[in-house]
């Protein structure tokens, strides 16, 4: 079902269309799609269409109404208020800014792991620049000979809480600078918040400069993260149309985060390009 979704974005879709495409009844095809993405199915196929339509408004000359008619809207007027609904702009101010934000990819599974076998979305976010102060210190990553991240990254975050007080009310940030860093070179990494802080004295300062970044969810235990990272590197990454860039990987921890709690939500943000070599990205 979801194949067909994403072959036939510029045409009517009904729920009816798609039950018949499944084992299940409307109501069911609902209940299972919410449970397994938190979308309806609605909200799944408009986001991918207007997704679609922002990459046709950086990548291609075309007017806004055959944009509008090649992603499945009968009007130019209805693309564009769902296109604000979306990126809180209108289709030509994005086109005009020219960044990739807010940007949909087709859910695909994740069957790395038997605890991950689930639907993941990842999305396309450009992030400016910002100054991180916290603690730093040097970790094994996932794909070292002797990967020592499982208890090197807890610490570095002890040793921020012990230095800053009140950091769960932040959101927190961890950096691993990955910019020349060899398979068995340990991986600088930053644990902290974004400036402004009341008291950083004695802490390190980081500016990590603006970014385009895929941003993979996470949801469920801390531990994991290590096969969900995997599971992009070595099956989302090489379908996508985009290709990985040396620069700073990023952690985003919510407030209150808990790494334990089976309905815990975080972030990874891996630094990603356009590839080069005509490999379009699939928001078909």
């Amino acid at each position: 079902m979801l194949e067909h979704i994403h072959a036939h974005l510029d045409q009517a879709l009904s729920l009816d269309q798609l039950a018949s495409l499944s084992c299940w009844s409307r109501w069911q095809l609902q209940r299972v799609f919410m449970l397994h993405t938190g979308l309806s199915v609605a909200q799944y196929i408009r986001e991918l269409r207007l997704s679609k339509a922002a990459e046709l408004l950086l990548d291609t000359p075309l007017r806004q109404l055959d944009i509008a008619l090649a992603c499945g809207f009968e009007s130019e007027i209805s693309f564009s208020r769902s296109f604000r609904q979306m990126f809180g702009c209108p289709p030509g101010q994005y086109r005009q800014r020219g960044v990739r934000i807010g940007l949909r990819t087709p859910l695909r599974p994740d069957c790395n792991s038997p605890v991950l076998q689930r639907m993941v979305q990842v999305r396309i976010e450009t992030r400016p620049a910002f100054e991180l102060v916290g603690v730093f210190g040097e970790i094994a990553g996932l794909y070292a000979a002797n990967p020592d991240f499982k208890t090197s990254v807890p610490r570095l975050w002890q040793r921020f809480a012990q230095r800053v007080a009140d950091t769960r009310s932040r959101v927190r940030i961890g950096v691993l600078d990955v910019r020349d860093n060899h398979p068995e070179a340990r991986i600088p990494y930053w644990a902290g918040v974004v400036t402004p802080l009341a008291n950083d004295q004695g802490l390190s300062r980081l500016s990590v400069p603006a970014q385009q970044y895929a941003v993979v969810p996470c949801h469920g235990p801390i531990g994991q993260l290590e096969h969900l990272i995997d599971w992009f590197i070595q099956s989302w990454l090489p379908d996508s149309g985009y290709c990985g860039v040396n620069g700073f990987d990023l952690e985003i921890y919510p407030p209150d985060f808990e790494p334990q709690n089976p309905d815990a939500r975080m972030e990874y943000w891996v630094p990603v390009t356009l590839c080069q070599h005509g490999h379009s990205p699939s928001l078909r």
